[in-house]
């Protein structure tokens, strides 16, 4: 009879707790995807306003003494920087002149100024216990290792992927990892899938990235799905995103790298994720119930939500049987009958 009892209160607890945890999870429908702007004015906004006169569009004005007139130019596409994506990004609360020389603040600019030598992440991040979690020492001397390094003297730099006015962090701010691939494949492509840009870099040889990977099964998919990086990059288990990419022909290519128990895009794509679930939903939780979903399998949402359901009646049939099995036997007993329950 305890026993029957002891059955019935855990299946109960088992369907309340199931109906909490579900509660807890993201709106899979929310954009979570990236970090939200920060609402605080930058304090050196008026002083930027100058730089974005000229910078801030493509077509900019300026008046021209000598000749006594107001003259129109276009501004370089490389040059043009957007306010918005300025004030989004993690730089957001910087003067130009805090990397620019303040001789920009001279019209026109000396010409001497196209040499001035460029910040990198390290000359700022480096050595700043504030920035110790993103370990940007140890992001150096992963890209000193990749491929990209050798390029330097054509004119590579961090800057060549991110855009130091309009880079943000996405993967530590974010729980949707389709918009993670987007951001982080788009960097990746605004270069490798532009040939004017690559053949600044490169020996002016056609990249397409299309032919590439015809090897590749349903590769519109994959690149969908997962980071040019999971591929193309060592892992590396301090850090979050790794920087040492290698040469196009030290590529994975097997599937059962990912398409297996023990996918390396845990260690990689979903790590921070399934890190984060741990905190928030507990062990066990983060591992029946997170949104990591590994490539290889077809989630289907519906079909996740109707398997909980059938699931939580399954269960709701077996109590609600234990529980009419119990009060017909305690009604035999009142009647002074005395039958097992089997």
């Amino acid at each position: 009879m305890r026993s029957i009892i002891t059955v019935f209160l855990i299946t109960s607890i088992a369907l309340a707790g199931m109906a909490e945890i579900r509660n807890t999870l993201p709106d899979s429908r929310s954009n979570l995807g990236f970090q939200q702007p920060d609402d605080t004015l930058n304090p050196f906004q008026k002083a930027n306003e100058k730089c974005f006169l000229c910078h801030g569009q493509k077509v900019y004005e300026y008046s021209n003494e000598n000749l006594g007139k107001t003259i129109k130019a276009s501004m370089s596409s490389e040059r043009v920087i957007d306010r918005t994506l300025f004030y989004q990004s993690n730089h957001h609360s910087f003067m130009c002149t805090d990397c620019h020389s303040d001789q920009y603040n001279i019209f026109p600019h000396p010409g001497e100024l196209r040499m001035e030598q460029k910040f990198n992440c390290i000359d700022c991040h480096g050595g700043d216990p504030a920035y110790e979690e993103f370990r940007f020492e140890l992001i150096e001397e992963e890209y000193a290792r990749s491929t990209h390094y050798r390029l330097e003297e054509s004119g590579f730099s961090c800057w060549s992927c991110h855009d130091p006015h309009t880079y943000k962090t996405v993967t530590r701010k974010g729980s949707d990892i389709s918009q993670t691939v987007l951001f982080s494949n788009g960097i990746c492509i605004d270069c490798h899938g532009n040939n004017d840009r690559f053949a600044i870099l490169s020996d002016g040889r056609e990249n397409n990235i299309i032919r590439q990977h015809e090897w590749l099964p349903r590769q519109a998919a994959h690149m969908k799905s997962v980071r040019c990086l999971e591929c193309h990059a060592e892992k590396n288990d301090s850090l979050l995103v790794s920087h040492f990419v290698k040469p196009a022909e030290n590529a994975v290519k097997g599937c059962n790298e990912c398409h297996s128990k023990n996918s390396m895009l845990m260690a990689s794509l979903y790590r921070y994720q399934a890190a984060e679930d741990r905190k928030s939903l507990g062990f066990l939780n983060s591992a029946i119930l997170n949104q990591s979903y590994v490539i290889g399998a077809t989630r289907n949402e519906f079909l996740n939500i109707l398997s909980l359901l059938i699931f939580g009646a399954v269960l709701l049939v077996i109590a609600i049987h234990i529980f009419f099995r119990i009060k017909k036997s305690a009604t035999k007993h009142k009647g002074g009958e005395n039958v097992p329950l089997s």
